[in-house]
């Protein structure tokens, strides 16, 4: 390349930098309900969340949550939301309760907005996000009119975030509150010295079994020299542990920590929840052997 392409090119690179910096951001929303994409449901949210504001980018984390099922919603949500770019509006619409007297809410974090039913959908959020501030959304001019009882993801919540995605301010929704529903994620507990007893979070779309274990409940196996341990699960043990799918054997069943930062039980190419017969709920013990010294090591071997 001689001087002058050269200097064209640092020159093209740096405007395109500048123009980058004056261009506005285009807002962000993201959906997560348990509509399925059979019916109508979310495409027509959508709709609304278009009419109020054309250029918003809509992306879809999933629609396949297990009806009603607000702990698989919330564990998706925490999976999810942060690899988004701040000021992103989360909304999620997992609402056995809709048509009664339960709250619309609208939570800020640092980051992030998110939109859902007070019905504890939110809570991993609560729990992972720092001064997360809740409002219950009393704004009904912001609704569809007539509301109706049985859809209200399309007539409170999809305009809700297209106005919040047409930069109106949180405050505009209604008053902050601290009653909102939460609830704990179950957390794994030590038993005596050799054992921590956790429980299945969720099995995935291959059959791979999610624990509530984090490499952090088990550090004694991701020493230099680990020492033997069992994951003990619906009466089988499984006593290997990969760093990859692909390093098990076809229907062995090996531990692995997931993309989650969860401790997995799988199987190469296969399901591991079919195999074991485990679903969500299950509990899961892992009990270690007492550490060796190196000195009885060396005699061991």
């Amino acid at each position: 390349m001689g001087r002058v392409e050269l200097a064209a090119a640092i020159f093209c690179s740096s405007r395109c930098k500048e123009q980058e910096k004056t261009l506005p951001r285009k807002s962000i929303i993201t959906l997560i309900t348990d509509f399925g994409t059979n019916d109508h449901f979310v495409g027509t949210m959508k709709g609304v969340i278009y009419n109020i504001n054309p250029s918003v980018e809509i992306v879809d984390i999933t629609h396949q949550v297990a009806a009603y099922d607000i702990f698989d919603a919330a564990f998706m949500l925490a999976q999810s939301y942060r690899f988004f770019p701040p000021d992103t509006i989360h909304l999620v619409v997992v609402d056995p309760g809709v048509g009664t007297s339960r709250r619309p809410l609208l939570a800020r974090s640092l980051a992030y907005k998110f939109v859902a039913p007070d019905n504890g959908v939110l809570s991993l959020i609560y729990e992972r996000e720092e001064n997360v501030e809740v409002r219950h959304i009393t704004a009904d001019h912001y609704f569809l009119n007539p509301v109706s009882s049985t859809f209200q993801g399309r007539d409170i919540f999809a305009p809700i975030v297209g106005w919040l995605s047409k930069g109106v301010e949180v405050d505009k929704f209604g008053e902050p509150i601290s009653d909102f529903i939460k609830f704990s994620s179950p957390k794994p507990k030590r038993v005596g010295d050799n054992l921590i007893k956790g429980v299945v979070l969720k099995v995935d779309k291959f059959g791979n079994i999610l624990t509530n274990l984090r490499p952090e409940d088990l550090a004694q196996l991701f020493t230099e020299n680990p020492p033997p341990f069992k994951i003990i699960i619906n009466q089988h043990e499984i006593t290997r542990l990969n760093l990859a799918y692909s390093m098990g054997k076809p229907g062995e069943l090996f531990a692995i920590v997931g993309s989650s930062g969860y401790l997995e039980i799988c199987t190469n190419r296969g399901s591991a929840a079919k195999l074991l017969n485990v679903n969500r709920g299950v509990d899961v013990g892992v009990t270690l052997a007492g550490q060796k010294s190196g000195t009885e090591s060396q005699e061991s071997e």
